[in-house]
This record gives structure tokens, sequence and C-alpha cells, in this order.
């Protein structure tokens, strides 16, 4: 990622992205196919949208904000089961930045609670085997022991408006640059 982006400060990157939910670029992000809500192996990222005045900066906003609009695909498959979600949390990478974390809160239009650890995947396969050891009675108590949340992001109405209106129009995309992946995949 280094070498394509030329850079490992990210955080100067995001530092130029000044109009969330305005940008006109979008991005696919599925740069090994796709699993969820899509289920295909040879759909590919892409940019679309890119004009002469498309800057580093849009290009950059619009791969944050393609990952937020991919996690709401699958968040608007959960709604559609009727499932009520109000909030999310988040660790890791994507936790380091203020502006993804924002970005995010208002794709999904939720809370979104930044929690103390930065390993998520590993710690919750630690919490898992705490409660198969029996040291916890459920995972729902060893989340409530473990899981320490140490800041929440909340949305913000104009922005997730904003990204109601660009989630709707990256909603469309896949759908019709479907076909295409099968016949250019390598």
């Amino acid at each position: 990622m280094d070498e394509i982006i030329g850079t490992k400060e990210y955080a100067a990157e995001q530092a130029k992205i000044e109009k969330l939910g305005e940008n006109h670029v979008f991005f696919l992000p599925y740069l090994m196919g796709e699993r969820s809500p899509h289920n295909n192996p040879n759909a590919r990222g892409t940019f679309i949208g890119m004009t002469m005045d498309t800057t580093r900066a849009d290009m950059t906003q619009a791969v944050l904000e393609g990952v937020a609009f991919a996690i709401r695909d699958s968040f608007e498959v959960a709604k559609s089961l009727g499932i009520k979600i109000e909030r999310t949390k988040i660790c890791g990478g994507g936790a380091k930045s203020p502006l993804w974390k924002k970005i995010i809160a208002n794709v999904l239009g939720i809370k979104v609670d930044v929690i103390e650890s930065e390993e998520g995947p590993g710690y919750g396969g630690a919490m898992l085997a705490a409660v198969a050891c029996g040291e916890y009675a459920s995972v729902e108590e060893a989340a409530a022991k473990l899981v320490k949340v140490v800041d929440t992001i909340e949305p913000e109405a104009e922005l997730v408006e904003k990204y109601n209106d660009r989630y709707e129009k990256f909603a469309k995309i896949y759908p019709t640059v479907k076909e295409l992946f099968d016949t250019v995949t390598i």
C-alpha cells in the first residue's frame, strides 16, 4: 500500500480532505473480490466519477468512504432482516483516524465506540476462548468486563443526510458493473 500511494503519512493525506459527503469520486473497495453482501470473488476495486479536476484528496476520500459504504451494504442487509443496530465498535488501524471514524459514524448513521484494545479479531478470539474455558459464563459477560470504550463518535444529522444520498449512488455502481468483472478478471 505504501508503494501504491507513495507515502506512510496517512494523517497528512487525510488532512487535505475538506468537504465530507460532497466528493464526486466513488471507490468500490473490492481489492480481493467481495464476500458480503455480493459474494463475488471476481469483483475488483474500481474508481468512478473522476474528472480533470479530481485531486489526490478526492481519491483518498473516495477510498475511505468506499470502505464505509461497503460496510453499510452489510449493515443494510442486517436492517432488512429486522436487526436494529444503534451503535458499533471500532478498533485497530482505522480507529486511529479521526476522519475515518467520523465518516463511518455518518455513513452508518449510528454511534461509533472506540475501544481501548487495538486488537479486534485476536482479542475477540481470546474472549471466546475464555468463555469456552469457563472463565466467563457468556460472551456478553466477557465483553462487559474486558471491552473498554474510550471514545464515542456521534453522527451529525447534516452529514448523515449527505451520506445517505451518496450511498444511494454508491449502491447502484456494483450492480451496473458486475458483469464486467467476469470478463476482465485475470
